[in-house]
């Protein structure tokens, strides 16, 4: 039977289910703080964080696949493709990085605003736009929004697939939800697929276990056909490159240094002051404040929780704790090293937990209130205040490092390395697509050619070996032209070996100089 209530001062009866639906429109028709969050993310990044930055090393592993700026890198077992799909369209164009930045970051902007907009008939506008500004606030986030890098794709994917889950657990008219929720998994899986086969497992979890669910099977079917897609490429990979699936896998655990029981949280801890990178994690804990808000984590999502059930909200806000938390668990449980991006999922689904309980802390309690948005307000500018300071310093450290690496390309280019060439050595993929040439290395993770076939290659074109810090060259360079280069950041005593005899410059200048490498000898 169809209820009905009467409202005071109408003379008809709305049946509650208009009623219900009508709420749910009212929620959904507020846009603009949301979109208002979104656009200051993009903004800011561009204005204060993307002037200068060159590509990172794994950037540019994904953006030479398609760039026409020099050979592709090594793609190692880890890797998936799909950053490198996300950024073909710009690099297709353009090999600047002003542009690709610029496009990263709108499209970081959209994405923010996309994911949040799911949820908006789940929780109200208040809490999507806090939790998008926690989310976005954070130095990682800020940092990555316009790199070409996967995690933060990744943290789109897993916050907008659930929201479709919940929505169409509640509604079963809600047909686009389940697309919408296969989507978001399948894109997941084609940036990273260890996330979503995570990310999938939690939400079949969640079918099995909540209550009032409906459409158990489908929900849980269409999770596994996400997977599925998503990762269809990369298996296929593993059997055309790497020898099968289960060697590309076994391969990826070596590389990300043999996955088994760690206790990494405190190595995420450490990596949050400033580092990209944090392997082997053995350095002192310089910046304690950097990790305050990882501290208070799981106090403000337990809070969240509280609060969620007080106003009736369990469901979105406990299905989001969960699903953050099984991102997270593996990166801190089964991998020995840390980088700030591998948990950009797990922060993306906890910060509607944490914004919930904000919001419940700073609402309408009159005898408080003010004294909890006080220290509420206090406590966030501090927050912010700390992570612009490490973006700011992030940033800088990529600016340097883009301003040594293109003296050194120039240096190389000056001495005859010019395309076709080969780098090979220390830092060889980033200074390699600088210089236009081809990066490969006869061992270690990105072992793609044997010292003989190196040695060989230099008979026919020039071959840069690259060599820092006291070290010396292999044995297949130790007769070569040594050129001393720029440093590069810390690395000191950054050189060259340069297969050949003069520059090229110099050659071209000389009686009886013939294109092709090596040069006559004189």
């Amino acid at each position: 039977m169809q209820q009905t209530r009467f409202f005071v001062g109408t003379p008809y009866r709305v049946p509650l289910e208009a009623r219900e639906r009508r709420f749910a429109v009212g929620v959904a028709a507020r846009p603009l703080p949301l979109a208002a969050v979104a656009a200051a993310f993009a903004l800011i990044h561009l204005a204060l964080v993307a002037p200068g930055l060159g590509l990172g090393w794994d950037e540019t592993v994904y953006v030479s696949q398609v760039s026409p700026q020099a050979p592709p890198a090594f793609f190692s077992a880890p890797r998936a493709r799909g950053i490198t799909y996300l950024v073909a369209p710009v690099t297709a164009l353009t090999t600047s990085p002003e542009a690709l930045r610029a496009y990263l970051a709108v499209l970081a902007g959209c994405g923010l605003f996309l994911a949040l907009w799911v949820w908006r008939r789940l929780l109200p506008t208040a809490v999507l736009a806090v939790a998008g500004g926690l989310f976005a606030s954070l130095w990682v986030t800020m940092f990555y929004a316009g790199q070409a890098m996967p995690n933060l794709w990744v943290a789109y994917g897993a916050l907008a697939s659930v929201g479709c889950f919940l929505r169409a657990a509640r509604d079963p008219g809600e047909h686009w939800a389940l697309v919408g929720m296969g989507a978001g998994v399948a894109f997941a899986a084609l940036m990273r697929p260890s996330d979503a086969v995570w990310l999938a497992l939690a939400l079949t979890v969640a079918a099995l276990v909540m209550p009032r669910t409906r459409r158990r099977g489908l929900l849980v079917v269409v999770a596994a056909l996400g997977v599925v897609l998503g990762c269809a490429e990369w298996v296929i990979e593993a059997y055309v490159h790497y020898g099968g699936l289960t060697a590309r896998l076994r391969r990826a655990s070596e590389i990300q240094g043999h996955l088994g029981w760690y206790f990494a949280v405190d190595d995420h801890v450490r990596a949050l002051g400033g580092r990209a990178l944090c392997r082997p994690c053995d350095v002192p804990w310089r910046h304690p404040a950097s990790a305050l808000w990882f501290f208070a984590l799981p106090l403000l999502v337990a809070g969240g929780v509280r609060a969620a059930v007080r106003a009736r909200r369990r469901s979105p806000i406990v299905l989001a704790t969960m699903v953050g938390v099984a991102l997270a668990a593996p990166y801190l449980f089964t991998v020995g090293y840390a980088a700030p991006r591998f948990l950009l999922p797990a922060y993306a689904l906890l910060a509607l937990p944490v914004a919930q309980c904000l919001v419940r802390v700073c609402g309408p309690r009159p005898r408080w209130r003010r004294t909890a948005v006080g220290v509420v307000a206090v406590a966030l500018a501090a927050h912010l205040a700390i992570q612009y300071v490490l973006v700011d310093r992030m940033a800088d450290r990529v600016r340097r490092d883009t301003a040594d690496l293109t003296r050194i390309a120039a240096a190389l280019r000056a001495q005859g390395v010019r395309p076709p060439c080969v780098v090979s050595g220390d830092e060889a993929v980033r200074v390699a697509f600088r210089t236009g040439c081809a990066s490969r290395q006869p061992g270690g993770h990105d072992g793609s050619i044997t010292p003989q076939a190196l040695a060989a290659t230099a008979l026919r074109q020039p071959v840069a070996v690259l060599v820092s810090q006291g070290r010396r060259p292999p044995a297949y360079a130790r007769e070569w032209r040594l050129h001393p280069l720029p440093d590069l950041g810390r690395r000191a005593g950054f050189r060259a070996y340069l297969s050949g005899e003069r520059p090229m410059d110099a050659q071209r200048s000389l009686p009886g100089y013939t294109s092709g490498w090596p040069r006559p000898r004189w």
